[in-house]
């Protein structure tokens, strides 16, 4: 690799042009730290005139990024789009193929395609680098493939979006609704003031969840179906019940092996005050991992933003300006184990189960009845009247049971004219 190294700059959103500012604004740094000098020789995005915070050089600007591949000789180009798909898909590997290395803090890309755009930068014989599509500014990514490469690990869970953390933090301590306190997300800059609906259901958490997995656990990008809730359906009344039992709401993603099957879920776990990962609030991530011989090893630090997004990727940077040349997942695709899938009906837990019903004798004997006939035992019931409306709030604390056991049994409950509307489930972790 030369001295003077052309870079380019593909997507300005919120991060791609936090980055370009870092970039300019870091050239010294970056020469210091690693010899060489770069030189920003292109930028692309769908519009040059939009209102950006940082300005952007309109002489080297391309509307399509394809053509940036023709009139500059680029050696390291940063994707930073943001879909699984289309031109994201097309510019990346476009640069692998033309062994061109690129960065990029995509997840929805790297757990989608991740597989096959990795054997493309292994044979062209260039770097694919993603630090920045899990956790923000933690370096979790690089913990595992590096720091913790020995180590045998089984499992990886924790909050990875920090949106979700916020909200759920932010019920807790305003006592606002669910609708107010994602208003004042989107003000904040934390949640997409259009459709925030990817943070919201899960699926970002569960993009990062895949990739996760397989750098944990030397194994392909799963395709699996798998077990994914959002926060949607949590009211600020389960935050306050939640408070009473001494537990909080996060919304976890988790990985691990179970009897070497991949189990890979992202769902709201109510956990103790008292745990760690109880204690991780507003956009805040942490990511625990279980491994031999190196034990449990926990990682926090900000999710959510350009700021911790542009730290990882500079981080991505300045490893190819030192000439590291590395396997995107560590090991060799060829090497990667196809993992079978860990059948989701066995998954067990105990349950949260809040029931809103017509307060009339029997009824809730009719529930712990269902409950009784599909094996769910109670622990622990709350049963907090409305006599001004006629209603009642039941939640029960189940001991553990089964996924199917669950799934059958709530089944039941919503052709039952006494029980007013679906009943809200919250697993307990651990």
């Amino acid at each position: 690799m030369s001295k003077l190294i052309n870079i380019a700059v593909i997507g300005l959103g919120q991060v791609g042009n936090y980055l370009l500012n870092e970039l300019i604004t870091k050239k010294r740094d970056i020469e210091l730290k690693t010899g060489k000098k770069i030189r920003v020789v292109a930028v692309s995005a769908r519009n040059i005139n939009k209102k950006r915070k940082f300005k952007v050089n309109k002489k080297i600007f391309y509307k399509n990024p394809l053509e940036i591949f023709k009139n500059n000789k680029i050696d390291i180009i940063f994707e930073a789009i943001g879909l699984s798909g289309g031109i994201s898909k097309k510019v990346v590997e476009t640069a692998l193929k033309s062994k061109i290395h690129v960065i990029t803090p995509n997840k929805a890309l790297i757990s989608k395609h991740g597989n096959e755009l990795a054997k493309l930068a292994e044979k062209n014989k260039v770097n694919l680098e993603f630090e920045a599509s899990v956790a923000g500014g933690i370096p979790i990514l690089r913990s595992i493939k590096e720091g913790l490469a020995t180590n045998k690990i089984s499992k990886v869970y924790g909050i990875l979006n920090g949106t979700s953390n916020y909200i759920l933090s932010e019920m807790e301590n305003s006592n606002e609704n669910f609708a107010d306190v994602l208003k004042k997300a989107q003000t904040l800059g934390y949640a997409e003031p259009g459709n925030p609906k990817l943070d919201l259901n899960g699926f970002d958490a569960f993009a990062k969840v895949r990739i996760l997995s397989a750098l944990a656990f030397n194994s392909k990008i799963s395709k699996h179906k798998c077990l994914m809730e959002g926060i949607e359906k949590i009211e600020l009344k389960d935050i306050k019940i939640a408070n009473q039992l001494d537990l909080r709401i996060k919304l976890l993603g988790i990985s691990e092996l179970k009897n070497n099957h991949l189990f890979e879920t992202v769902h709201p776990c109510l956990v103790s005050k008292k745990s760690y990962i109880g204690n991780v609030n507003g956009v805040m991530n942490a990511v625990i991992l279980q491994g031999k011989p190196v034990g449990e090893s926990v990682l926090q630090g900000e999710g959510a933003g350009p700021g911790p997004t542009s730290s990882s990727l500079l981080s991505d940077l300045l490893s190819i300006l030192r000439g590291n040349i590395k396997k995107p997942f560590g090991v060799s695709v060829s090497k990667l184990k196809s993992l079978k899938p860990y059948n989701v009906n066995n998954y067990v837990n105990s349950l949260y189960l809040r029931f809103e019903v017509k307060d009339k004798p029997g009824v809730l004997s009719e529930i712990t009845n269902r409950l009784a006939k599909y094996k769910i035992s109670v622990k622990r019931l709350i049963q907090t009247p409305d006599k001004k409306n006629n209603k009642a709030t039941i939640v029960i604390i189940t001991h553990k049971t089964t996924e199917n056991n669950i799934h059958n049994c709530l089944s039941i409950f919503n052709k039952n004219k006494n029980i007013l509307k679906t009943p809200t489930l919250i697993r307990l972790l651990g």
